[in-house]
C-alpha cells in the first residue's frame, strides 16, 4: 500500500468513526435493510470538478456493493444542472455515505476552482503557482490533489520531504551559514537526498545564500514586486527561485513578470469555498 492511499483510508475511516458512531439511527429506524435505490451527485454552481476519485473509494469502502456511475471527471469545468455521477444500492448506505462525500467533493472542487483561477492568471509566464502546509489537519493529502488538479504544483507534502529552512530556523540556527551547512551535513549523515529551500527576507541574506551555495532554491519572503526583479537577476539561474509572502490574486501576475519560477499561495488551501452541489435520491 502506497503512502497516499494509506493517508487516504485512514481519513476515511476516521470520517465515518466521527459521523456514525455505533450507528446512523435515523436512517436505521425508518429505512428497511433491504431497501434499494438511486441518487445523483447533482452540481448547483460553475467550478472546476475535483474528487471524484475519492468518492469512488469512499463508496466501496463502506459498502462494497454500490455501484458508481461516472459521467464527468476531475478536472472538468462544470455548471449548474450537470451530474457527475449516479449511485446505486442500499438506500441506507445511499444516505450514510452522503455526507462524507459531499464534504469531500465540495472541498476539493473548491480548491481546484481557486487553483484553476490563479494558474490561469499565469497562462503566458513561466511561473508555477505552489500551494503550502496551510491545509486541514487530517486532509491535506486530499487538498494538495485538488490543487493538480486545478493545475497547481505541490510545494512539499510535509515536513519529511523537503528541507526548508525559514527565517525561525535561520535564526535559532545562528544565521544563514550555519543552517544551509547544518542542513547539508544532516543529509549526508542520515542519507537523505532532499532539497533544500531557504527563505531570505533582504539582499543582505541573500548575498550570503548566493556567496555560500549548497541550495537547490531560494524563497523571496515579502518582497515587493521591484524587489524580487532585481533579486531574480542577482540569482541569475544559478537556483530555482520562489516567491512567497502577502501575495493576492491582483498581484500574482506582477511577480510572475520578474521571472520567479514559483509563486506559493496559502489562499489556495486555507480559506477556500467549498463548491455547491447535491446528492439526491433520483
Amino acid at each position: 500500500m502506497n503512502k497516499e492511499k494509506e493517508l487516504i483510508d485512514k481519513l476515511i475511516d476516521l470520517a465515518f468513526s466521527e459521523d456514525i458512531g455505533d450507528g446512523d439511527h435515523t436512517t436505521l429506524s425508518c429505512i428497511p435493510a433491504t431497501a434499494m435505490g438511486k441518487s445523483k451527485l447533482l452540481i448547483k454552481e460553475t467550478g472546476v470538478l475535483a474528487g471524484v476519485e475519492v468518492a469512488k473509494e469512499i463508496f466501496h469502502r463502506f459498502d462494497p456493493t454500490m455501484k458508481v456511475e461516472v459521467f464527468i471527471n476531475d478536472g472538468t469545468e462544470v455548471k449548474p444542472g450537470d451530474v457527475v455521477m449516479i449511485v446505486e444500492g442500499k438506500v441506507q448506505s445511499l444516505l450514510q455515505t452522503e455526507r462524507l462525500m459531499l464534504n469531500v467533493m465540495q472541498r476539493m472542487s473548491g480548491i481546484a476552482t481557486m487553483t484553476r483561477k490563479y494558474a490561469q492568471k499565469l497562462v503566458g509566464t513561466n511561473t508555477h503557482v505552489l500551494d503550502t502546509r496551510k491545509t486541514t489537519p487530517g486532509m491535506r493529502i486530499l487538498e494538495k490533489m485538488a490543487v493538480k488538479i486545478g493545475g497547481g504544483v505541490n510545494h512539499r507534502i510535509g515536513l519529511f520531504d523537503m528541507i526548508l529552512l525559514k527565517d525561525n530556523h535561520v535564526d535559532f540556527a545562528g544565521g544563514i551559514d550555519k543552517a544551509i551547512t547544518r542542513a547539508k551535513e544532516y543529509c549526508k549523515e542520515k542519507g537523505k537526498d532532499l532539497k533544500i529551500e531557504i527563505e531570505v527576507r533582504n539582499f543582505d541574506e541573500l548575498q550570503q545564500v548566493l556567496d555560500l551555495g549548497g541550495v537547490d532554491r531560494i524563497m523571496f519572503d515579502n518582497f515587493t514586486p521591484e524587489m524580487t526583479k532585481k533579486a531574480v537577476e542577482m540569482v541569475a539561474g544559478k537556483y530555482e527561485t520562489e516567491s512567497s509572502g502577502g501575495i493576492t490574486f491582483d498581484t500574482l501576475r506582477d511577480y510572475a513578470e520578474c521571472g520567479v519560477d514559483f509563486i506559493s499561495v496559502g489562499a489556495l488551501t486555507h480559506s477556500v469555498k467549498g463548491l455547491d452541489m447535491s446528492f439526491k435520491a433520483c
